[in-house]
């Protein structure tokens, strides 16, 4: 069942008495998305939530911000939510909350440039495209072109707001390279004239940032700890399947989504083979990094560095990968 978080309440009124409070799933896509974040429509389309006796309703809202509204407003038990968001909530004590998984760690991102820019180093002194200065996207580029010896100062950047003005910049030739994620390149219609030239497994390696968690209040951890133990088991295991034969979400993803060229997904779901969270997708590592690298940021500038013990709980993947193993190769289950 999906249905907008402005009317969980009512509908909540509505249940019959004694039956079982169904568990909110707090989703920002308004349509499944072509990520590994996916998983979350998924695991409800394909009844891996049922299979492991879990009622899960996708309560969608647009964005970050929306979630952390939906959350604190009570209109649901987990959310998908930055970890920008989830590290200001915690240090200005304005939500107590704890990251129990990620199904979908990264953004996806890659660096496509013009051909004639064959390696990094030829993109010094040329245009390059951000989302704006500051954002995300410019900043974790900045950290992958420094580690493959670029400055990214030195680069003349361009401010063009979105992936998609980015992209039809960098086909009209006004800018030389530019970030999109993986999506956004997979279903460019024309790519004459444009080549990756950092994928999406190099620019995570260079900047391994965690982009999203699923966190969960520590009430619900508290009174509803089953549930959240179902819910992570649920989609880890979805992931597992889909590593083991990316058919699986193309043709779920088909369905879901038949807006997208079958093509397309297929070429998605070979470029996804390294990014399933088998094993939840909580690396300490990678969110000691994460925290790091947000702590330098403007938006955190107020708040003091905490340790990962004030935001993340490894207990719950802990007791998933206790049931059902731990995958090697993929997916760090450092802690």
């Amino acid at each position: 069942m999906l249905r907008s978080f402005a009317v969980v309440g009512l509908l909540a009124l509505l249940a019959s008495p004694g039956q079982a409070e169904p568990f909110r799933l707090i989703v920002t896509d308004l349509e499944p998305p072509l990520v590994p974040n996916s998983v979350m429509d998924l695991a409800l389309d394909l009844g891996y939530f049922e299979r492991e006796n879990v009622d899960v309703e996708l309560v969608r809202v647009q964005q970050t911000p929306l979630a952390v509204t939906a959350l604190q407003a009570g209109e649901g038990e987990m959310a998908n939510i930055g970890v920008d968001s989830a590290l200001q909530l915690v240090g200005r004590g304005q939500l107590d909350i704890m990251a129990v998984t990620s199904p979908s760690k990264s953004l996806s991102f890659m660096i496509v440039a013009r051909d004639g820019i064959d390696s990094p180093g030829d993109l010094d002194g040329k245009r390059f495209g951000i989302g704006r200065v500051g954002s995300v996207d410019a900043s974790l580029s900045a950290a992958v072109l420094d580690a493959n010896g670029v400055d990214f100062d030195g680069l003349e950047q361009v401010a063009l707001g979105q992936p998609a003005a980015r992209a039809q910049a960098l086909l009209a030739g006004q800018i030389d390279a530019t970030t999109m994620s993986l999506g956004t390149w997979t279903t460019l219609p024309d790519k004459t004239g444009l080549h990756v030239l950092i994928d999406q497994d190099a620019y995570f390696d260079a900047a391994p940032v965690v982009n999203k968690v699923n966190v969960v209040t520590a009430d619900v951890l508290e009174n509803r700890r089953d549930d959240v133990v179902a819910v992570v088991t649920a989609l880890t295991k979805l992931s597992r399947d889909i590593a083991a034969d990316p058919a699986i979400w193309v043709d779920a993803m088909s369905k879901a989504r038949p807006d997208i060229e079958r093509s397309n997904l297929e070429a998605l779901a070979q470029s996804y083979a390294r990014s399933w969270s088998v094993n939840g997708g909580l690396s300490a590592k990678s969110l000691e990094t994460t925290a790091t690298w947000n702590f330098q940021s403007e938006d955190l500038a107020d708040i003091e560095p905490f340790p990962l013990s004030r935001w993340v709980d490894f207990t719950v993947a802990d007791d998933v990968l206790a049931k059902i193993g731990t995958e090697a190769d993929l997916d760090p289950a450092d802690r």
